[in-house]
């Protein structure tokens, strides 16, 4: 009998959807990956250890650590401002690229999310 083939998410494949939102583009600081639009960072990618750090507000951060504990943490320096840590092997690919996007939304001028193409603005979380 074999089970489903459930996709692991890599870091190469967290690089590919937030490079692949208007305006972000990447920068090494302090030893990491961070993807910016402009200045403002919208996420960490640390693949050396398999973990990346995405920009949530506090409601948000307390929904994805009490939903999944074991791929969710609040984030060293800047958990208290609702950034989340993801063990990127154990998170659903499908949640995690919505993340990634509502993060980069909340870190884009209002110009930049209007260029959103509609198929990524569909997978984007209803506010």
């Amino acid at each position: 009998m074999c089970g489903a083939v459930v996709p692991v998410v890599t870091s190469g494949t967290v690089r590919g959807w937030a490079l692949e939102l208007p305006g972000a583009h990447e920068e090494e600081t302090w030893g990491a990956a961070t993807f910016r639009v402009g200045a403002k960072i919208f996420a960490v990618l640390r693949a050396e250890d398999g973990t990346a750090s995405v920009k949530a507000n506090p409601a948000d951060q307390a929904e994805l650590i009490a939903g999944d504990p074991a791929t969710y943490a609040v984030a060293s320096h800047v958990g208290r401002f609702g950034w989340v840590r993801v063990t990127l092997s154990s998170a659903d690919p499908v949640e995690l690229r919505s993340v990634v996007l509502e993060a980069w939304r909340r870190t884009a001028p209002k110009r930049l999310q209007l260029a959103l193409p509609d198929d990524l603005r569909a997978l984007l979380p209803r506010r």
